[in-house]
């Protein structure tokens, strides 16, 4: 074992399963190991370097304002954070915003701001408002959102889990409306699910729960924080149907592949429900974030990047449908987000990741089905078809071996 992972696997709590790579650099598109090979990213952190590794104007603003102040706490006014909240709010449509770090952090934020809002403004009893998520969702790994979670894995040994927290369906707009009752304060959705595996849901779905929150007095959230920020093709996902949800959720590439920063952006009257001491956090809202998230927005719009993924991954999604291989179910995708959905009967898809590595590829699986291709959106055209051709040869490769056996 290299003696850099056996270190990490002695000394870290093993809650993941990387790839066996090592990486040290990181320019644009480009990532290197401790051997100085080079690696093409097609992952971006799971969409959190969206605008490259070590963006020149972004690590710029970190260092500039690194040189003067970093991190003072909400106790104080910073001259940084009211300029990005309002590039922020005016881009997505939202009234206010409040500044968080991680997305985890950003979506407990939401379920506070709407239970209490349900509470003081829908006139739901203290303690009985009930949040409804989708079934396959990930919205991340905090106690209360495990408790939304249906995947197992997820919630095994980890409750009790608060109570108000309700799944249905996901792409089924009726099973929603059926599930809400008057102790309903909001509907917790991703436009398009990451972790569950690139799904999409059937078209108008989305434009179809939000006429059903309007109709109930409910709060429809959506979490962008993988969707959101050009990642598939559209500023925000749910421009896909042209829905404006109440409160929305960003994170990842809002940090510009720097830094963790986060943030629950919502309609006034939603936002309102907070008052000083409600809510908080030591590092929401620094300074360092502010400066860092406020130029990655403003990259994200003098680069072009949204349409720039719009167009690359319509190209790379319309190649990858042509592969030609029993181990391929379906490539789904919107703009640069998108999934290789593999039959497991043939093949599993880390085998898939491993052998893309070996080729100067990195990807990541998800729950052993689909390879997630997400590479940062400005990554150059003639990059996206050398990443096409290795993905076709290890079709091919494993698809030769496959015969090759079954002859035997």
């Amino acid at each position: 074992m290299h003696p850099l992972i056996e270190l990490e696997d002695r000394y870290c709590a093993h809650n993941y399963h990387p790839l066996p790579v090592v990486l040290v650099r990181g320019e644009g598109p480009y990532v290197w190991d401790d051997q100085g090979r080079r690696y093409v990213d097609m992952m971006s952190a799971y969409s959190a370097v969206s605008h490259g590794h070590a963006h020149p104007r972004i690590v710029a603003a970190l260092i500039e304002q690194a040189r003067n102040l970093n991190i003072v706490s909400r106790a104080f006014h910073s001259d940084r954070l009211g300029a990005f909240l309002e590039l922020a709010c005016t881009l997505t449509g939202q009234d206010m915003a409040l500044p968080m770090n991680t997305g985890a952090e950003a979506v407990e934020t939401a379920l506070k701001a709407v239970r209490k809002w349900a509470w003081k403004t829908k006139g739901v009893p203290d303690g009985q408002a009930e949040i409804i998520a989708c079934e396959g969702n990930f919205h991340g790994r905090t106690i209360a959102v495990c408790g939304l979670s249906t995947e197992s894995q997820y919630r095994e040994g980890f409750g009790p889990f608060p109570p108000g927290l309700r799944t249905v369906p996901y792409g089924d707009a009726a099973a929603l409306e059926a599930a809400i009752t008057p102790h309903t304060a909001a509907f917790l959705v991703e436009p398009i699910q990451g972790e569950g595996g690139i799904v999409i849901p059937p078209a108008g779905y989305l434009s179809a729960c939000a006429e059903i929150c309007r109709r109930h007095n409910v709060m429809l959230i959506a979490d962008e924080i993988q969707t959101g920020l050009g990642r598939t093709g559209k500023l925000l996902a749910c421009e896909h149907e042209g829905v404006k949800p109440d409160g929305l959720v960003l994170g990842k590439a809002l940090g510009g592949g720097i830094l963790p920063v986060s943030m629950f952006l919502a309609r006034r009257d939603l936002m309102a429900v907070f008052s000083p001491g409600d809510h908080g956090s030591t590092f929401g809202g620094n300074p360092l974030a502010a400066a860092v998230g406020l130029e990655a927005l403003r990259v994200l719009q003098d680069e072009d990047l949204v349409a720039q993924s719009a167009a690359k991954g319509a190209w790379l999604l319309g190649e990858l449908r042509q592969l030609d291989s029993p181990m391929l179910r379906e490539a789904r995708g919107r703009g640069l987000f998108i999934g290789l959905d593999i039959d497991p009967a043939h093949a599993r898809a880390r085998s898939i990741v491993e052998r893309l590595m070996s080729r100067g590829l990195l990807s990541k699986e998800t729950h052993e089905t689909v390879v997630r291709l997400a590479p940062p959106l400005g990554i150059p055209q003639a990059l996206l078809e050398w990443s096409l051709e290795q993905i076709r040869e290890v079709f091919a490769e494993m698809d030769a071996e496959a015969g090759a056996t079954a002859s035997a």
